[in-house]
């Protein structure tokens, strides 16, 4: 029996490092939380007062950091919640190719080219018109959770 070996397939990590745990009555105001299994920015944040039998509750609007859709959960205030690392990485555009896909510069000089253009209008017509104009233009990305997205864009001046 004991000298069976077992294998085991990991089709999905764990996520350990992805979130961290938060006591919700703690979460304030422009912080972090995943609600759904999605990490959001906390856009409001109302609290009632304990009732005869139980907890006070914190009552949570927040908005997807990657689809902007408004998602709300309410939790005890003494419990946990998830609260995802969310990280912001400035990366020089290098090129556009044809089927939508960037190709930055990251700061120890490799490439990455696995990063679509974003879907919102005025972001993607800010990267294109700068790319086509021959600006140099750094992009903001914004990462949580296993997933990346364009966040922001800044002009540093013309190429010369």
């Amino acid at each position: 029996m004991s000298d069976e070996e077992h294998h085991f397939e990991s089709k999905a990590d764990a996520g350990a490092s992805k979130t961290y745990p938060q006591q919700a009555g703690t979460i304030r105001k422009n912080g972090y939380i995943v609600i759904k299994g999605r990490p959001c920015k906390v856009v409001e944040v109302s609290t009632s007062k304990t009732g005869k039998h139980g907890h006070a509750k914190c009552h949570f609007v927040a908005i997807d950091i990657f689809n902007g859709k408004k998602l709300e959960d309410i939790v005890p205030s003494s419990h946990n919640c998830d609260v995802p690392h969310v990280n912001r990485t400035d990366y020089q555009l290098i090129d556009i190719s044809e089927d939508g896909f960037v190709s930055l510069l990251t700061e120890n000089g490799n490439t990455k080219d696995d990063l679509r253009l974003p879907t919102d209008e005025a972001l993607l017509s800010q990267v294109k018109g700068g790319f086509e104009e021959g600006k140099d233009l750094v992009l903001s990305v914004m990462s949580a959770m296993g997933e990346e997205q364009i966040a922001a864009v800044k002009d540093i001046g013309t190429k010369n």
